[in-house]
């Protein structure tokens, strides 16, 4: 995806919530890993969402009780992405069809198969 936003195929946004969490799991299990963080995320000119507004929250949590994961989907709500990104099977991806969101669900390989398949469409 790095490489994606790199090339300007993607425009990357992640939420500040999901961003201190990845930050505090890379300082935690590899810190010497933190300056391959901050090299990627500027090199994919990563964009940070603003915080989800408390009716964004209110919304997410509608859809997903976990209120951590709620969160998550409150910034995503509040960026309108086209594609929410996530390995989550528990919360989201074995739930998205039952979400209703104006954004697609998926992995990291669904969202590369949708552009392969938009690529050979056109």
């Amino acid at each position: 995806m790095f490489l994606l936003g790199e090339e300007g195929v993607l425009d990357l946004i992640v939420g500040p919530n999901v961003l201190r969490e990845a930050n505090e799991v890379v300082r935690r299990k590899t810190p010497d890993s933190l300056p391959l963080l901050a090299q990627l995320l500027a090199a994919g000119h990563v964009e940070t969402s603003s915080n989800p507004t408390e009716k964004e929250v209110e919304m997410a949590q509608t859809r997903v009780l976990y209120l951590p994961d709620a969160i998550v989907l409150g910034e995503a709500i509040a960026a309108q992405p086209d594609w929410f990104i996530t390995h989550d099977k528990e919360h989201f991806l074995n739930q998205r069809s039952n979400l209703q969101l104006s954004f697609a669900i998926g992995t990291p390989g669904d969202l590369i198969l949708a552009l392969k398949v938009n690529y050979h469409d056109s």
